[in-house]
């Protein structure tokens, strides 16, 4: 198994920053594209950014030129930089990896997709 572990929710007010991460970890062979999402209430999940292992990124466009995506291979680890945040931007957000890992006692080679338990933001106005 593939967990993933999120921090760096919490409370801020509306133009605050917040950083987000998150580590993978397990008997990972490879990391492909990682990601984070988010899910306000009554809404659907949807994807704020996205970075592949060669560091190309996407943003939904509301997020653009205020969030920032980053990862560290090494680290097995995920980031968002949140700036300039907005009471639209109060969520749960979720990250989510997806690769190889080694399963069962003669590691064999999966692909796996996982996701985090989840962190909250919340933007007040």
């Amino acid at each position: 198994q593939v967990q993933l572990a999120e921090s760096g929710g919490g409370l801020v007010q509306a133009g605050g920053s917040l950083r987000l991460s998150c580590v993978a970890s397990g008997r990972i062979l490879s990391i492909n594209a990682m990601g984070w999402y988010r899910q306000a209430p009554g809404k659907q999940r949807e994807l704020v950014a996205a970075i592949t292992s060669g560091g190309s990124t996407n943003y939904v466009d509301s997020v653009k030129g205020r969030f920032t995506i980053s990862r560290d291979n090494a680290k097995k680890t995920v980031y968002l930089q949140m700036n300039s945040l907005r009471p639209e931007d109060t969520a749960v957000y979720y990250c989510n990896a997806d690769g190889e890992h080694y399963t069962g006692p003669y590691y064999i080679r999966t692909n796996f997709n996982s996701w985090g338990q989840g962190t909250q933001v919340t933007v007040s106005s």
